[in-house]
């Protein structure tokens, strides 16, 4: 008797996308704990550096239009997640706006997804704290599928369609290649649906955590003539009869739910949208030329290839603009897509993108990282710098080098030693914490132990030491008691080899400075 059962349904149908909102729901923010789901190609300090320049453009752009200065521009994040990427991308703009004093229309950043623990860890999380009190942040739940307007949680306002008089800015990141898309497939100069079988385990998902039954299911594929995609009422019929045209024994995803997203929110505002987005997603018709039938890519949910190619058609046949890299990606596909009257009068905006995207962006930032983090041992302070502040003073960068820094810090001469404080200073200064599984701060406050700058050392030191779910490591008391007998704070360092014995009793270390200090110090306690 089989323990399995394998059922026939349409791709966009079948209870793998059902699953998946299930994932993100139960896990909320957890998803992206230790990069469960990949999130740091798509939402580190480079990324977020491009995607503010392009909004500082937009920005200009409608500062210099005629009704583009007093309304508010809304940037709405679809698909949220973590938040990091809000966070640097707010950090940003908020660092370009004051630095080139320029008059901009007012804007407001707008988190959402559809779990709404996600949104109330947002609302909570203390270093989204000062963009809320500013009134450039809020926040909202929304379902990509179904919802038509957005109820802000700060504000207590909702956007109704029509409400915004500004073009919207969205941004979709990770997002297209996770919700629902249809599969259809051309061949012979037809179009059939692509209907999935799932065998599965007997036993009902529900009893199943999401990612186990994705781990156990199988897919396979079957064709069926599906009139409906060459009728000339169906929405995206010029696309369809394109694919019928130039493609043969070819799989697509086509995009119909990320479509009627976007068309659902460009009817909040008159005006259009502009839409920045990033994924594995193909905007060459070329690349969906005998493309096999899907295979999805787990990572706790699911991940598949997003089709930008529909995107770019469907906008472009309708007035808009599409910016894509000329070149082929390798990681990271980045559009921007201009869904507005005349785009061509956005230059700001363009140029943006030809800067941070098309000459050097995320997608060669992430291959380059690849190549570096293989060849880190090797590398010397200058180029651990230069590649460090390319990134924007990444945390997760400087996590990795910490050990190559310390075997490279006894040669380093002081300017080399003032610019790694300057740089840990400024890394923290932007630190968006995530449950992660490294201690930011204590690899900061070690690094400044080594270069004696104790005083720096205790204040990192310590602040990994109110923030540890876990024990406290020996090392870590002793080097705050090291810290103290030289800043001359007697009390505190007796008090942290104090710690450190209840952890380790027979540590000489300890047990020598505590004897040495003891004659000059109360310890009565």
């Amino acid at each position: 008797m089989s323990d399995l059962s394998k059922q026939r349904y349409r791709f966009s149908e079948a209870p793998i996308w059902n699953v998946q909102r299930q994932y993100y729901e139960e896990k909320g923010t957890e998803a992206w704990r230790n990069d469960q789901v990949p999130q740091y190609v798509t939402s580190n300090p480079m990324i977020a550096g491009a995607y503010a320049e392009m909004i500082l453009g937009f920005l200009q752009d409608r500062m210099n239009q005629e009704d583009g200065a007093d309304s508010v521009v809304y940037i709405v994040e679809l698909g949220a997640g973590a938040g990091r990427l809000a966070y640097h991308v707010l950090q940003e703009l908020c660092e370009l706006r004051d630095y080139a004093g320029m008059e901009l229309p007012p804007f407001q950043y707008i988190m959402t997804d559809l779990p709404m623990s996600n949104v109330v860890a947002w609302r909570e999380h203390p270093a989204l704290q000062s963009f809320i009190t500013e009134g450039i942040l809020d926040f909202a739940r929304f379902d990509a599928v179904r919802d038509t307007e957005l109820n802000l949680i700060v504000s207590g306002a909702t956007l109704h369609p029509g409400d915004v008089k500004q073009p919207l800015i969205i941004i979709g990141n990770y997002f297209f290649d996770s919700i629902p898309q249809e599969l259809i497939y051309v061949g012979d100069g037809s179009i059939y649906e692509a209907d999935v079988y799932i065998e599965a385990p007997v036993q009902s998902a529900n009893s199943l955590r999401p990612s186990e039954w994705l781990d156990q299911i199988t897919l396979s594929y079957e064709h069926r003539r599906e009139p409906k995609y060459e009728h000339l009422s169906y929405p995206y019929r010029s696309t369809i009869a394109l694919y019928q045209e130039e493609l043969e024994d070819s799989h697509i995803l086509f995009p119909a739910a990320g479509l009627d997203c976007l068309e659902r929110l460009s009817r909040l505002s008159e005006q259009g949208f502009l839409l920045i987005t990033a994924d594995k997603g193909d905007h060459l018709l070329d690349s969906w030329k005998f493309a096999e039938p899907p295979i999805l890519t787990l990572h706790g949910s699911f991940s598949l290839t997003a089709n930008y190619h529909a995107f770019q058609h469907v906008f472009e046949e309708r007035g808009g603009e599409a910016l894509f890299p000329s070149q082929h990606y390798k990681n990271l596909n980045v559009g921007c897509i201009l869904s507005l009257n005349n785009p061509k009068q956005y230059a700001h905006t363009r140029l943006a993108y030809r800067r941070s995207i098309e000459r050097f962006g995320p997608d060669e930032f992430f291959s380059l990282k690849e190549w570096v983090d293989v060849r880190l041992d090797h590398m010397g302070l200058q180029q651990i710098f230069s590649f460090w502040r390319l990134g924007g003073y990444d945390t997760e960068f400087f996590v990795q080098s910490t050990k190559r820094l310390s075997e490279l810090l006894p040669d380093a001469n002081d300017e080399e030693k003032q610019d790694l404080l300057s740089g840990i200073e400024r890394m923290w200064s932007s630190y968006y914490v995530l449950a992660q599984r490294y201690d930011v701060a204590l690899d900061a406050g070690l690094i400044l132990f080594e270069m004696e700058l104790y005083e720096h050392s205790k204040r990192y030191l310590e602040i990994s030491v109110q923030q540890r779910y876990d024990e406290v490591p020996s090392t870590v008391y002793y080097c705050l008691a090291i810290c103290c007998f030289e800043l001359d704070l007697m009390e505190e360092a007796v008090q942290y080899l104090r710690e450190l014995l209840e952890l380790e009793p027979d540590h000489e270390e300890a047990l020598a400075l505590l004897d040495h200090f003891e004659p000059s110090t109360d310890l009565s306690m």
